[in-house]
C-alpha cells in the first residue's frame, strides 16, 4: 500500500499512501481494525507527511482511542473457520508439518513467531480450495470461464472482477460458512456478464444462489469482525 512513518505520541505506524487524485493530506482510522492511513498527493514528500501528522497528533489519538483493537492471532485463542469457532493449540508433533483441524481444534506447529503465519497459509490454502472451484462453477453455468482466479487481502470488498474477466477473492472469506463463500463466488461470477449491480446482475446472482441475501446479510453482519485478526509476527 505504501510507506509507514513512525510517531512518538501517540505511538503508532501510520501507513501512507501516495494518490494521483489526491489534492490535499487525507488521514483516516479504519473502522474494522484501528489502522490509521494518511493519503497524501503525489507531490507532497514524507517530510511533509510527517509535518502534517505532528500538527494532527492530537485528533489521531482520540480516533485510535475510539477504534476497535486489532486480534492478535495467538495459541489458545478461538478463530472462526468455515463459519464455526476453532480453538489454536500448539502441537510438537506437528513441527515440520502444516496446520491441521481436529475436531473443534486447530492444530499448529510450534514457531517463535508464534501461530499467525502458519494459520494465514492454512486459510489462504482452505480459501483458494473452496472458492476457485466454487467460482469456475457458477461461471460455467452462466457460459463463462473466468480468465485467472487470485487471492489477496483486500479491506473494501470481499471479491472482485475485471473487465478482463480475472477474478479475486479476500482469503479471509475461510473464516465465513461455506454458503457465505459460495454467494460471494456467485457474486462475482454474475459480473462475467454484468459489469455492474442493476436489476439483470441481481437476477443471475439469484439463479446461481436463490439465498444470497441471507449471505450477504451475514457477511454485513460479521465481515468487519474478520479484518480485525492479525496474522504477522508482530500482530
Amino acid at each position: 500500500m505504501g510507506v509507514s512513518i513512525r510517531l512518538e505520541r501517540p505511538s503508532v505506524s501510520v501507513t501512507v499512501r501516495r494518490s494521483a487524485r489526491s489534492r490535499r493530506f487525507s488521514l483516516s482510522v479504519s473502522r474494522i481494525d484501528g489502522r490509521p492511513l494518511l493519503t497524501i498527493p503525489d507531490a507532497a514528500s514524507l517530510d511533509e507527511a510527517r509535518g502534517f501528522l505532528e500538527r494532527h497528533a492530537e485528533w489521531l489519538s482520540g480516533a485510535l482511542d475510539r477504534a476497535p483493537g486489532a486480534l492478535p492471532v495467538t495459541e489458545g485463542m478461538t478463530l472462526p473457520i468455515g463459519g464455526r469457532p476453532v480453538v489454536l493449540r500448539a502441537d510438537p508433533a506437528r513441527r515440520r508439518g502444516a496446520p491441521a483441524l481436529s475436531g473443534d481444534a486447530l492444530l499448529i506447529p510450534p514457531s517463535a513467531a508464534g501461530p499467525g503465519p502458519a494459520v494465514k497459509t492454512f486459510l489462504i490454502a482452505r480459501a483458494r480450495d473452496a472458492l476457485t472451484p466454487a467460482a469456475r462453477r457458477h461461471a460455467a453455468a452462466l457460459g463463462k470461464a473466468p480468465a485467472r482466479v487470485t487471492l489477496r487481502d483486500t479491506r473494501s470488498r470481499w471479491g472482485s472482477c475485471t473487465a478482463e474477466g480475472a477474478l479475486s477473492f479476500s482469503w479471509r472469506l475461510a473464516m465465513a460458512p461455506p454458503a457465505v463463500q459460495d454467494y460471494v463466488a456467485a457474486h462475482e461470477a454474475a459480473h462475467l456478464v454484468e459489469m455492474n449491480h442493476g436489476p439483470r446482475f441481481w437476477a443471475l446472482v439469484e439463479r446461481l444462489r436463490p439465498d444470497w441475501r441471507e449471505q450477504r446479510a451475514w457477511l454485513r453482519a460479521n465481515g468487519a469482525a474478520l479484518h480485525r485478526f492479525r496474522f504477522d509476527p508482530a500482530g
